[in-house]
């Protein structure tokens, strides 16, 4: 189906066309019960910005769905609007029929998802166990969440909480399709309603977020930039002190774009794809690279013909699992704060701050060799 929207990405000279999908019916909530339609289980398949999802089969094809709980709020119901509207676009989760029900004295919307039992994205690279992960597989990876990002820009929405969580394939198979979902933060972009709310999850947010500058669809391009590094190396460049959702020394690295490509994970990652990751990571939200010039670039567009050099990833999520889950902690702890009272953190030295990801490696590797890292290691 996605054949002709890809087609043309392979000539990054040219600006590809943003193939849209069948325009979706009007917006409307059944008001009957769920369950009439659907037997819900308290299996909980996952937690959301707004609301929890539970696993449900539908009764007339017994087909396994994903169940969306919200409490009908202004809030809620711009999250289903939005994610509405984008719902059947390339790479992006599926919403099947949506209900208004009454739960507990308090009116609720339910969404019904297509169910995304595959998992997340990094699990599944972690559970390859000695099967190495390739530069190439990284490249095809960050094309389909890139065709997900470039379809909801091209609607004028960001989706302001990119990041590996909410990255599921939906099976378990080897040609399972990766699906971007969970639009809690969704926004629109036009003129009249311009990004300035500070809420994101800390580990993805972009530089301008943390001060109080608008941001807009460049969000999304800096969240790119940490997934497509972490991918490449199984670690991400920014790291808060342990116990908190975002650091002052991490908010300051941040802003500043302080990170590194240290050895050996990086060792034989490709030139094109440090340079992708740079123009990603800028900064400056002008300076930064837009989706169409992300689509463009040869490492995208031409995912076949980047080299399938084996990668550290999968190794390190593997070896570093237990601090991997401390970080994810974290960031789930962080997204029940929705905002962020950035002035009132203050910054500190950038030597207060470790990464603990990298400090555990380090130490483990002085063993085996001196010359593994440098001296004081990467300033992250």
């Amino acid at each position: 189906v996605l054949n002709n929207f890809f087609c043309s990405l392979v000539m990054p000279q040219c600006q590809a066309p943003v193939r849209l999908p069948p325009a979706h019916s009007k917006l409307e909530f059944r008001r009957n019960a769920v369950t009439d339609d659907y037997k819900i289980t308290a299996q909980v398949l996952g937690l959301g910005i707004n609301g929890k999802v539970l696993e449900c089969y539908c009764k007339k094809t017994g087909e396994k769905c994903a169940l969306k709980i919200l409490y009908d709020t202004p809030k809620a119901r711009r999250e289903v609007e939005l994610h509405w509207r984008v719902s059947g676009g390339p790479h992006i989760v599926r919403i099947l029929s949506l209900y208004e029900n009454m739960h507990q004295g308090k009116k609720c919307l339910l969404i019904i998802m297509e169910c995304m039992e595959g998992g997340e994205l990094f699990n599944r690279i972690q559970a390859r166990g000695d099967q190495a992960f390739t530069e190439r597989e990284a490249s095809e990876i960050m094309h389909d969440i890139g065709t997900a990002i470039e379809y909801l820009h091209h609607m004028d929405f960001a989706h302001r909480d990119v990041k590996p969580e909410n990255l599921l394939y939906t099976t378990k198979e080897s040609n399972a399709t990766l699906k971007l979902t969970d639009f809690g933060f969704a926004k629109e972009t036009t003129a009249h309603n311009s990004l300035q709310t500070p809420c994101y999850t800390p580990y993805y947010v972009a530089p301008e977020v943390l001060g109080p500058e608008k941001y807009d669809k460049s969000c999304d391009m800096w969240s790119l930039g940490v997934i497509m590094y972490i991918l490449l190396c199984g670690f991400p460049p920014f790291y808060s002190n342990t116990g908190q959702a975002i650091s002052p020394g991490m908010k300051q690295r941040i802003r500043l774009g302080q990170y590194e490509f240290p050895n050996p994970e990086w060792a034989d990652v490709s030139e094109e794809a440090k340079q992708l990751i740079i123009q990603l990571l800028k900064t400056d939200p002008n300076e930064r690279m837009t989706i169409g010039q992300f689509m463009n670039h040869p490492w995208i567009s031409q995912s076949m013909v980047v080299p399938p050099t084996p990668l550290h990833t999968s190794r390190v999520l593997t070896e570093d699992k237990e601090l991997w889950d401390d970080v994810k902690e974290e960031m789930t702890s962080a997204l029940a704060t929705m905002r962020v009272d950035y002035d009132q953190v203050k910054i500190k030295d950038l030597d207060t701050s470790n990464n603990p990801l990298l400090n555990k490696r380090r130490k483990s590797k002085s063993k085996e060799s001196k010359n593994s890292f440098s001296e004081k290691g990467p300033c992250f």
